[in-house]
């Protein structure tokens, strides 16, 4: 009936908000999962015999949880928001279940801790894709920005909550921690307090399960913007237009290579630092404060895009470019032999703070160069296929780290690497904003 529908405008609801924080603590949880074992992997090796390969593995389920990325972007484009949160958070409240199994037999422990895992990776697609498919869904073109940022960057949150957790938690074994804890660091108490992180995680994803059962709506009555309730291609044409486009290829590299090659290095902190004798406590805060830093500018920076429309290259430059010189400096800092630089605990948590703010905070300025380089492509599609990307060299750095997991310099030069060249591919980019101009112009 006419009488129904909306203004050309758009209509926003209260409930957006509501449903944005659903989506960012399955986001959060999903982080914080992923990351349980990286951060307290010395206590892990004590209390259930895992190698550094296990080590590895276990941060190498991630990207491997990305290899039906397509089903579900598929499932995302066909079945709308709230199918495919139950199935991710389903899948998730199974994989933490597994990991709490109360099994004497370590073996068989440890397989169902590496499946547990697996299933967490599964969730990683949504929790990663769907941050601009929800802020456009159900959110004006004034909010849009901001609520991609706090989507996409609460799953960062929850990695740096695990950095912040498991070291406080778990005592560590390896004679770095406080006195108390090490004269308390007996193999079963540290499996004990192991096994409390576990059950907690669980408890938490339930949680959250339970409440996206209760309340998690596909879409809006009506479309808050023009660009939301405009018609897009079909699954097979996104493909065929993003393998075809020139320049989302090379923002897509822009953005995979860099950001693949931080998670997969911040997810193994720990086994980097303790060579030059950071203590897992300290290893854990660096990696906290780094993903945290991150966070608040990408908030604050994405708020800024918001008001200020159609200066995300430029942003997106002077990110990298802080990047490039952060990742430079710690890279530089632990060849102590090489360049006598001073390797202290503040040179450290200031370099790694720098690296993770810069990193971080451009992962909604992407997603949002993403959508507008090439609408009218769904934006879970789009984003889709570059966290596809991102994973698979995260995958590959992580596959080269199992075999070479004894010395760590050439995993540290991959990151003033990775971060140069996206400068130079964002630098040779023209930007376009198709989606922008159709909120603007044709709501006027």
């Amino acid at each position: 009936p006419a009488g129904r529908l909306p203004p050309l405008s758009g209509r926003v609801y209260g409930r957006r908000w509501l449903v944005l924080l659903l989506f960012s603590l399955l986001g959060f949880a999903q982080g914080l999962v992923w990351n349980t074992w990286g951060p307290i992997q010395n206590s892990a090796r004590l209390a259930f015999g895992f190698s550094g390969w296990d080590i590895a593995l276990l941060v190498f389920w991630g990207p491997i949880g990305f290899a039906p990325c397509f089903f579900f972007m598929w499932l995302m484009d066909k079945k709308g928001l709230r199918v495919t949160v139950l199935l991710t958070s389903s899948l998730m409240v199974l994989g933490a279940g597994l990991r709490c199994v109360p099994i004497s037999d370590l073996e068989i422990r440890k397989k169902l801790i590496h499946g547990g895992q697996l299933l967490n990776g599964l969730a990683g697609p949504t929790v990663m894709n769907a941050a601009p498919f929800l802020s456009t869904t159900w959110f004006s073109p004034d909010e849009r920005a901001t609520a991609t940022a706090i989507a996409s960057l609460l799953n960062y949150l929850g990695s740096a909550g695990a950095f912040l957790v498991g070291p406080l938690v778990v005592p560590s074994p390896n004679g770095t921690a406080h006195l108390l804890l090490a004269s308390q660091s007996n193999t079963e108490h540290i499996k004990d307090r192991i096994e409390a992180v576990l059950y907690a995680e669980f408890g938490m994803v339930s949680l959250i399960f339970s409440a996206a059962l209760a309340y998690f709506p596909s879409r809006p009555p009506f479309p808050p913007s023009v660009a939301a309730a405009s018609q897009r291609l079909s699954y097979r044409r996104s493909f065929c237009r993003l393998l075809s486009n020139f320049r989302f290829l090379m923002i897509a590299l822009a953005y995979a290579i860099p950001l693949g090659v931080f998670s997969g290095w911040s997810g193994v902190l720990d086994l980097i630092l303790t060579p030059v004798h950071v203590s897992q406590v300290d290893a854990g805060w660096i990696g906290f404060w780094s993903i945290v830093g991150g966070c608040v500018v990408g908030i604050a920076m994405a708020r800024f895009a918001d008001f200020i429309r159609g200066m995300l290259k430029f942003i997106l430059l002077l990110l990298l470019s802080g990047a490039t010189l952060a990742s430079t400096w710690f890279t530089l800092t632990c060849l102590t032999s090489v360049t006598h630089l001073p390797l202290t605990t503040a040179t450290l948590y200031t370099s790694c703070i720098l690296l993770g703010i810069f990193l971080n905070s451009s992962v909604p300025i992407f997603f949002e160069l993403f959508v507008e380089t090439v609408y009218p492509v769904p934006e879970g599609i789009s984003c889709g296929v570059v966290t596809f990307l991102s994973n698979v060299f995260m995958g590959v750095l992580l596959f080269f780290l199992t075999f070479y997991h004894t010395e760590f310099s050439w995993f540290n030069w991959c990151l003033p690497g990775s971060c140069l060249l996206s400068l130079l591919l964002i630098l040779c980019f023209r930007e376009s904003y198709d989606r922008l101009y159709l909120d603007v112009v044709v709501s006027v």
